[in-house]
């Protein structure tokens, strides 16, 4: 799914970087999706691309709330293209018991992500990129004022400068970068080509990419063949900080993301999954991406995407290609970039921690308010509470704390302090 935000709400933007900055962020986003879409135009390069927008939905009354307060904030940006839907509303746009409203954003839309690396990649060797597939990186090292790039198989290059783009992986060839980012693996499923009565039972017929209000929400999609993609944003880590392939599967993931189905759309519970398979994602402390140097400026990297890489990839491209030729640029001046993230603890404290911050965030979700630990945590400017979005209304009216970061009114106040 194709997303104009950068950070994972406007409302986190406001709580990490500021008022000004987030109407910034949103610019950038926004002219990001144009630049890109009239690019692949332009080359010709056919992904699938459908420009069906998204929809956040609602499961529970604090959720419809959430999302009154994220279009408060979006028209406070100066953003268009947002409304709110009612239950019935958005019921008929897609048949789950489950909607208690939504807000439909009319910018992005869906694609298909190895489409659009093949014709990255096809446009890239047209302009004279060579590129070298499966030839394993295993080390980095100085050679003079350049860098030698080792391969598994005993080849070499060498490069006055280096870009990384590794993602979860770059603390295999980088080891100091682990403070600023965990290794953290999504799961999905795609099922088999739904019949006419099976499409007729969802509805959906606007084809937009979905997620839902909770803190770990699903994120769905048709497919241009005629499947969905279901996936979780519950993400697992494999201790301590793996990335590899015997991360790839997760059979408890794969039973939620089955039940979850049948909740969510039991007119059609009885579809079958094809496809089930993981991979790896990084994640700062702020949700956003993170950028930076090594070996005296001969190489930058970015990472820490956390499942926003299909348009903010592109941004990163930009900041990186300015890094890299060291040329002056308004990118380099992001927050993004200027304004490293809290670090994560190393280990041990960094298995408990992420323990502990996931079973919180799973009471959230339960309609508790957020604990002491994720307060403390959003004191820091550490994200997590702006992301529990299932903060019910009736955990309000049993006495419990709202989390500043988590309404407009008091983003906006904090979000005026610099640096938070």
């Amino acid at each position: 799914m194709l997303s104009e935000t950068v950070d994972h709400s406007h409302a986190l933007a406001i709580q990490h970087f500021g008022m000004d900055e987030a109407r910034r962020l949103a610019r950038v986003g926004e002219a990001n999706v144009a630049e890109m879409l009239a690019f692949l135009a332009e080359r010709g390069i056919a992904c699938e691309w459908e420009p069906t927008g998204r929809l956040m939905v609602a499961l529970t009354d604090g959720h419809v709330e959430e999302c009154h307060r994220n279009l408060a904030i979006a028209q406070e940006l100066g953003i268009t293209g947002w409304r709110y839907l009612s239950a019935d509303e958005v019921r008929a746009e897609v048949h789950s018991p489950l909607y208690r409203g939504a807000l439909a954003v009319s910018r992005g839309g869906i694609c298909n992500p190895a489409r659009l690396t093949d014709g990255l990649r096809a446009e890239a060797v047209r302009q004279g990129v060579r590129v070298y597939e499966r030839s394993v990186v295993r080390a980095i090292e100085e050679e003079g004022r350049q860098l030698r790039v080792r391969s598994a198989a005993g080849g070499s290059l060498v490069a006055g400068h280096v870009v990384l783009a590794t993602s979860a992986y770059t603390h295999h060839l980088l080891p100091r970068v682990l403070r600023r980012f965990i290794p953290l693996y999504d799961y999905i499923m795609v099922s088999e080509p739904l019949s006419a009565a099976q499409w007729q039972a969802i509805g959906w017929q606007k084809r937009q990419g979905i997620t839902d209000g909770r803190t770990f929400f699903n994120y769905y999609r048709p497919t241009a063949d005629g499947r969905v993609l279901w996936g979780t944003s519950e993400a697992a880590y494999h201790g301590p900080n793996r990335v590899d392939p015997a991360c790839d599967h997760s059979p408890g993931h794969y039973a939620s993301l089955e039940a979850g189905w049948k909740r969510h759309f039991p007119d059609a519970a009885d579809l079958r999954w094809e496809y089930r398979w993981g991979g790896a994602i990084c994640s700062t402390t702020r949700l956003t991406p993170f950028f930076g140097r090594a070996f005296e400026n001969r190489l930058s990297y970015g990472l820490g995407f956390t499942g926003h890489g299909l348009g903010s990839t592109r941004i990163a491209g930009r900041i990186l290609a300015h890094m890299a030729l060291n040329r002056p640029g308004d990118v380099l001046s992001l927050p993004l970039v200027t304004q490293p993230p809290f670090p994560y603890p190393p280990e041990p404290l960094r298995g408990w921690a992420v323990n502990a911050v996931t079973r919180a965030l799973r009471q959230v979700d339960e309609g508790r308010p957020p604990n002491l630990m994720l307060r403390a945590l959003d004191r820091l400017g550490i994200g997590f509470v702006g992301w529990a979005r299932g903060f019910t209304a009736e955990t309000q009216r049993r006495g419990g704390r709202r989390g500043p970061a988590r309404h407009s009114g008091a983003v906006s106040r904090r979000a005026r302090r610099p640096g938070v």
